[in-house]
């Protein structure tokens, strides 16, 4: 049985990332079980500073070495703002280690040269740019990158609110869509976000798990 871990930096991870993508794509994938890791305070530490410290690095490195110590075949880190620490990670496990929103990332720059990042968390547009300039450097090509943030809607989203959550989300969306080739939504809270603009809107969720089971099964 292939093991996944999956380390998380929220408390309502079954919300975001478990209930919407883990569980259906378990239900069709065969010989793979989940492993759960949660520090909610790896998030909180790196909004209160703006980006995810050294700290924060360190600490989820740390846990994806307990998840291979575990026995884990893989592990996925499932939040964006702290998705340069998967590169970090890579050079110190035996096993493969990636972030969620990087398949995301690199289909991005596939589709377009000028893209569009969408969030409500202030730390996450910094880490999905970061991401989208590395996969453009490995892939030789140029883009330009245009942010749109609006903390209001992850707020509605965390009192409850997912209409009023999306419907922000969706004026984001359409106001970037007239300027830009390709949207993407990195964070993982964005990832059930249902709308069409006219362009392609790339999300984090379901492209991460077809990444860990070519990982996993090399399918």
């Amino acid at each position: 049985m292939k093991q996944l871990a999956l380390i998380h930096t929220v408390d309502w991870f079954h919300m975001s990332v478990v209930n919407p993508f883990a569980k259906p794509w378990l239900e069709k994938t065969s010989g793979v079980e989940i492993q759960n890791y949660c520090d909610d305070t790896l998030l909180k530490e790196s909004l209160k500073a703006g980006k995810a410290t050294p700290n924060v690095l360190r600490r989820i490195v740390q846990y994806a070495i307990c998840a291979e110590n575990a026995g884990a075949d893989a592990v996925m880190i499932t939040c964006t703002t702290v998705n340069e620490a998967a590169g970090i990670a890579r050079k110190l496990l035996n096993i493969p280690a990636f972030n969620i929103d990087e398949p995301m990332a690199w289909e991005a720059v596939q589709k377009g040269e000028k893209i569009g990042i969408v969030a409500t968390v202030p730390t996450s547009a910094p880490a999905t740019k970061r991401l989208l300039q590395e996969a453009a450097k490995e892939l030789n090509k140029t883009v330009s990158i245009k942010t749109a943030i609006n903390e209001e809607a992850f707020a509605a989203l965390m009192s409850g609110d997912r209409k009023t959550h999306d419907e922000l989300v969706h004026k984001e969306i359409d106001k970037l869509a007239k300027s830009v080739d390709v949207i993407a939504l990195g964070q993982i809270s964005l990832g059930q976000i249902i709308y069409n603009c006219g362009k392609p809107i790339l999300q984090v969720g379901e492209s991460g798990f077809r990444e860990a089971e070519k990982i996993l099964f090399g399918s």
